[in-house]
């Protein structure tokens, strides 16, 4: 069962990001604050849920959430200062673009880069409080969203199914094809194959 808060009667937002280990495409972060009060069954960590359940948690999210902002680095903002760097910067730009101040940041992971709103790491922080579950399904479904928008121009990278992660169709195609505008050219496609996928 999720938290709802990691502390009673803080303003809390919860952080996520999505894309990380991909080889094309923008890494995309979320911030969420949920009401105090606020619960659903279905919300989860992104990654174990179906796509139809991602899509309408998301509708309810923008709902029911007190605030939230979802915030993209490009793939060439990626290259110039590295992934990790390119997910702290996300997560950064979505927290500033919250209507409302938190109090506290609940990041899913176990690093963050400092912010001036005092932050707490947790690992597998999704499958623990609902405020970064709920940021994680904004994150990969705007993420997706973008993917699928790309994969109309670029059909042959498959995209719409695999998102730009390094599937084995993904890498045939770069062989096949070579890079689009949109690959990082910083990401090694062998070594990347053997981060965790989270289609």
């Amino acid at each position: 069962m999720l938290l709802p808060y990691h502390q009673a009667n803080t303003i809390e937002a919860g952080c996520d990001e999505a894309g990380r280990g991909c080889l094309a495409g923008p890494v995309v972060a979320a911030a969420v604050i949920l009401p105090q009060d606020f619960k659903h069954e279905w919300l989860n960590d992104s990654k174990q849920l179906s796509e139809k359940k991602r899509k309408e948690l998301r509708i309810i999210i923008e709902k029911e959430a007190l605030s939230y902002a979802v915030s993209y680095v490009d793939h060439q903002k990626i290259d110039e200062i590295n992934i990790l760097n390119a997910s702290f910067l996300a997560m950064h730009q979505a927290v500033n673009q919250l209507t409302i101040k938190p109090e506290l940041l609940l990041i899913d992971g176990n690093r963050f880069q400092q912010h001036e709103i005092t932050h707490i790491c947790i690992i597998k922080g999704d499958a623990k409080y609902l405020s970064i579950a709920a940021a994680s399904i904004l994150a990969k479904t705007y993420r997706d969203d973008f993917m699928e928008e790309l994969d109309v121009k670029y059909p042959e990278y498959h995209w719409k199914k695999n998102k730009g992660y390094p599937t084995n169709d993904h890498r045939k195609a770069i062989e096949i094809h070579g890079s689009t505008p949109f690959h990082r050219k910083t990401f090694n496609v062998k070594a990347s194959f053997q981060t965790k996928l989270d289609l």
